[in-house]
């Protein structure tokens, strides 16, 4: 048996059927994200690249010739679009006298979803993947490695290994096997139950309907809509948002059966969107923004209507992304996720491994007390 790892600095190095057969892993869900399509996208458009500070450094294991595991890692001068903050640490080290940039980051880029990070199928070969993001760290002279919105199995495997683990919450809806929204509804209590009734009747009254646009129905007119939408409210969220134009085109061409466009549309005017990406078994909002505001469009694009498709779908779950604690009122519960890290400086792991300790407790404090006010049924209503 021979094994080398080697790292790639393009999506382009590597055939799709050799990064997508990896990403098939036993018993997790087809994640849209880790596609070869979705990230040669991202690379392809200009919208994670080097020149905007994600240099593609994707790990490649290989085993007997054949490849056998792939990473998606990035090598970053910033960390921005991440949703998992570590400026404090960057502070923290720039005051000792030491750079934390450049860092390695092994995610999605501008994707708080979950889902496996180092794509192979066995636990072997997931370790030989985080040692050698260990040894590219040292290869490249950065401050840390970092794994993002990993799935349970591996937080639980590099845990063991010595990674520091890290976690959150985020908010999440789970189709209990509903025949339609209306059974969705008679789980829930009666307060919260009228209250979401008023919410998507408001939308109704206010004259505003949906089309929901995936496959073969997806056109360049639906993405220029969706792209004013999109930088409308980017703008206003980061100052400059991630994703070019040309990102949207070059999904509609290889991943039109995995989107889902909801368009929101008044008076024969498209006037709001969300884009989500259709999973094995999970539908992930990304996306949102509007033209007009209207009480509770927000709620009805982005949560209510990626319900309906769900349930209509057999979807188990929707991820409608990062933060958010409204969404508890509408159905959606906390759930946990996930982060490893290694840091090169012992005495920043040190403070770091301290911090995330007592980060871990806090967090399953919030989730428990978040969990005990869920809008469901309890045995007293």
């Amino acid at each position: 048996m021979t094994a080398k790892i080697s790292a790639i600095n393009s999506l382009k190095d590597i055939s799709a059927d050799d990064w997508n057969t990896c990403a098939k892993i036993d018993g997790v869900a087809f994640n849209p994200f880790t596609s070869h399509a979705f990230l040669l996208a991202l690379e392809k458009s200009g919208s994670a690249t080097a020149k905007t500070g994600w240099a593609a450094q994707h790990l490649v294991l290989e085993e007997n010739d054949k490849i056998v595991g792939v990473a998606p890692c990035y090598l970053k001068s910033h960390s921005m679009g991440e949703y998992v903050f570590d400026h404090a640490w960057a502070d923290a080290y720039a005051r000792a006298g030491g750079h934390y940039y450049p860092k390695l980051q092994t995610s999605v880029p501008f994707t708080p979803a979950t889902g496996p990070r180092l794509l192979a199928n066995t636990a072997e070969h997931r370790a030989a993947l985080a040692q050698g993001l260990i040894a590219l760290c040292q290869q490249s002279k950065s401050s840390s490695s970092h794994i993002t919105f990993a799935i349970k199995q591996e937080a639980e495997e590099l845990g063991a290994s010595g990674w520091l683990q890290r976690n959150d919450i985020q908010f999440h809806w789970h189709n209990q096997g509903y025949a339609n929204f209306t059974d969705f509804l008679g789980a829930l209590s009666s307060s919260k139950r009228k209250n979401i009734r008023k919410e998507r009747q408001a939308v109704v009254d206010a004259g505003i309907t949906f089309d929901l646009v995936t496959g073969s129905e997806l056109k360049e007119e639906h993405w220029d809509h969706f792209y004013k939408f999109y930088m409308d409210t980017g703008s206003r969220k980061w100052g400059q948002p991630y994703l070019t134009r040309k990102f949207f085109s070059l999904i509609n061409e290889t991943m039109k059966n995995e989107t889902l466009l909801v368009l929101a549309k008044r008076e024969s005017k498209t006037i709001a969107g969300a884009l989500n990406f259709i999973g094995g078994d999970t539908l992930f909002g990304r996306n949102w923004g509007c033209l007009e505001n209207h009480p509770f469009l927000h709620f009805e694009t982005c949560y209510y209507q990626a319900m309906d498709f769900a349930i209509a779908r057999g979807l188990k779950t929707v991820e409608a992304g990062a933060q958010g604690e409204h969404k508890l009122a509408r159905g959606y519960v906390p759930e946990k996720t996930y982060s490893l890290h290694h840091l090169a400086h012992p005495g920043l792991s040190r403070a770091v491994a301290e911090y995330l300790e007592h980060e871990r407790a806090a967090i399953d404090e919030n989730q428990q007390e978040l969990s005990e006010h869920t809008p469901f049924k309890h045995e007293q209503d």
